[in-house]
């Protein structure tokens, strides 16, 4: 599981993402004075949801390992998400007047690019597999003639 580089890839999304959850996204001034705004209180809980989903799918990812076809597909929606998220978050940065956001704002896209990569490799192996069964299928009707 460890030897493929699109598990390692995985998770730096899985870390990406964990340091989103716990990070905060921007500060705002209030009469009590900063205050921090995480990126589950953003704007509507909608964000929170999405970035647990994101989560969930690249954990998920992570797990069905043996899989190679689910786990692509797995990485690619969950990188479509992650892009999603991002589009999301230049929205924000661009109609709200007051906070500036931190630079914990780009890891939704490199979530979304790791996970692409993930998602080539798993390609790639599940290619490399096809053409040696394609191999071993020529051999064995070469040795019945």
């Amino acid at each position: 599981m460890w030897q493929r580089i699109q598990t390692l890839y995985l998770l730096v999304s899985a870390g990406l993402l964990a340091a989103l959850c716990f990070g905060t996204a921007y500060k705002v001034a209030s009469p009590e004075g900063l205050q921090a705004v995480s990126y589950w209180q953003l704007e509507s809980p909608y964000f929170g949801i999405l970035l647990g989903l994101v989560a969930f799918l690249v954990l998920l990812a992570l797990v069905v390992y043996k899989s190679r076809i689910l786990q692509m597909r797995l990485a690619v929606l969950s990188g479509i998400i992650a892009l999603g998220m991002q589009l999301w978050l230049a929205y924000l940065y661009l109609t709200l007047e007051g906070p500036v956001f931190r630079w914990t704002a780009i890891f939704p896209l490199l979530v979304c690019i790791s996970n692409m990569l993930a998602a080539r490799g798993d390609f790639q192996d599940q290619l490399m597999v096809e053409s040696a069964y394609r191999v071993r299928e020529r051999r064995k009707r070469n040795r019945k003639k």
